[in-house]
C-alpha cells in the first residue's frame, strides 16, 4: 500500500483483504437471545471491576453469541451455559489483564484452575471473573455434564490459561515470536481447545469413548480447529493490533517480521497458511482411522467440529464493534510488576 495514503485509507484496505472461507454451513443455538440477556445481567453485577464504559463494550459485543454459534447442537439453554460462560467471561477476563505480568497471570491461572476443578470451593466474593469460572462449575453440574468430559474441558481451558500467561513475555517486550513459537501460543490463545471438547456434548458425541475422543488423529484435527479458530481472529483483528502497541500474537504480524516484506504479502502468506491447515482438516476428515461401530459418529463428530470453527468465524465477521477502532476494551488492570 502506498505511503501517500492516509492511515484511515490504510486500515480500510486492511479490511478489504480477503478473508478465509470455510465450507461449512452456519447455525445458531435457538436460546441464543436468552443466554444473551443472562450475560448482560452478569456484566453489571459481577463485572463493577471495569468501569461503566468497558461493560457497555462488553455487552454490545455480545460474545455469548460465539458459544451459540459454535455449538448450536446442545439440547437446552442449560448446556449452553458452561461454555457461554467460558467464551464471554474468558474474553474479559483476557481484556481486563491485557497488560499485566507473566508472573500475575500464572497467578490468576492458579487460582482459577483450582475453583474449575473443585480443590477451592469457596464462592469468590472479590472478584467477579473469579466468581463466574466457580459459577462456570455449578452450571456444569446441574447440567449432568459427564465427569470425563468435563476434566477434558477443564484441561484445556486450564491450557488457554498456560497461553495468556507465556504472550505476555511478547507483549511486554513489545516483539512477535518465532513461527513455531506462535503456534504453540496460539493454539492455546484462540480458545478454540474448549470448544472442540465441548462438541462431544453435543447430539450423541458424549457416547464416544476416550480412546477416540483422545486418539492422536482427533487430537491433531483439534489442534488444527484450535489453530484456524486463532488465525481467522488474527486477519479480522490486524487493523486494530496494528494501532497498539504490544499486540504481537498475530500471525500477519508474525509472518512480516520474519521474513522482512510489506504488511500485504504477509497478510497473503498467512492467508495460505490458513487455508493449507484448512486443506488438512478436510484430509483428515475423510481419511479417519477405523472405529469401528463407532465410524459414522465419528465422521459427523469431526464434521461438527467443522461447524463450530465456522460458527465461531461467523460471529467475527458478524460483530461490528469488538475489533473497529474504539469498539476494543483496553485492559484496566494496572499490573504491580
Amino acid at each position: 500500500m502506498s505511503n501517500s495514503i492516509s492511515d484511515e485509507q490504510f486500515y480500510a484496505e486492511l479490511q478489504r483483504l480477503p478473508k478465509p472461507r470455510y465450507p461449512f454451513p452456519d447455525f445458531m443455538h435457538p436460546d441464543f437471545q436468552q443466554q444473551r440477556e443472562e450475560y448482560y445481567d452478569w456484566i453489571d453485577r459481577e463485572y463493577i471491576l471495569h468501569s461503566k464504559a468497558a461493560r457497555e463494550k462488553h455487552k454490545l459485543h455480545n460474545l455469548t453469541d460465539i458459544a451459540a454459534r459454535g455449538c448450536p447442537f446442545l439440547r437446552t439453554l442449560e448446556e449452553l451455559r458452561p461454555l457461554a460462560n467460558y467464551t464471554a467471561n474468558g474474553a474479559m477476563m483476557d481484556d481486563y489483564w491485557d497488560r499485566c505480568s507473566r508472573n500475575e497471570m500464572n497467578e490468576v491461572r492458579k487460582r482459577i484452575v483450582a475453583l474449575l476443578n473443585g480443590e477451592d470451593t469457596t464462592e469468590p466474593t472479590d472478584n467477579g471473573i473469579f466468581h463466574q469460572f466457580w459459577v462456570l462449575r455449578q452450571d456444569a453440574i446441574k447440567c449432568c455434564m459427564p465427569e470425563r468430559l468435563y476434566k477434558k474441558y477443564i484441561d484445556s481451558i486450564h491450557n488457554v490459561l498456560i497461553g495468556y500467561t507465556e504472550e505476555k513475555v511478547y507483549y511486554r517486550a513489545n516483539i512477535p515470536p518465532p513461527l513455531p513459537v506462535y503456534l504453540i501460543i496460539r493454539e492455546l490463545t484462540s480458545g478454540g481447545l474448549p470448544f472442540c471438547k465441548y462438541v462431544s456434548m453435543q447430539k450423541d458425541y458424549r457416547q464416544l469413548p476416550d480412546d477416540v475422543l483422545a486418539h492422536p488423529h482427533i487430537l491433531r484435527i483439534h489442534t488444527i480447529c484450535a489453530l484456524m479458530i486463532g488465525m481467522h481472529n488474527d486477519f479480522i483483528s490486524l487493523p486494530k493490533e496494528l494501532r497498539r502497541e504490544g499486540d504481537t500474537m498475530n500471525l500477519v504480524i508474525v509472518m512480516q517480521h520474519a521474513h522482512k516484506v510489506p504488511i500485504e504479502e504477509a497478510y497473503t502468506m498467512a492467508l495460505e497458511f490458513h487455508d493449507n491447515h484448512l486443506k488438512e482438516f478436510m484430509l483428515l476428515h475423510e481419511h479417519l482411522p477405523a472405529f469401528g461401530e463407532c465410524q459414522d459418529t465419528v465422521y459427523n463428530y469431526v464434521q461438527d467440529l467443522g461447524i463450530m470453527v465456522a460458527g465461531v468465524y461467523a460471529w467475527h465477521t458478524n460483530d461490528t464493534s469488538r475489533y473497529v477502532n474504539g469498539g476494543y476494551v483496553d485492559g484496566e488492570y494496572v499490573s504491580q510488576d
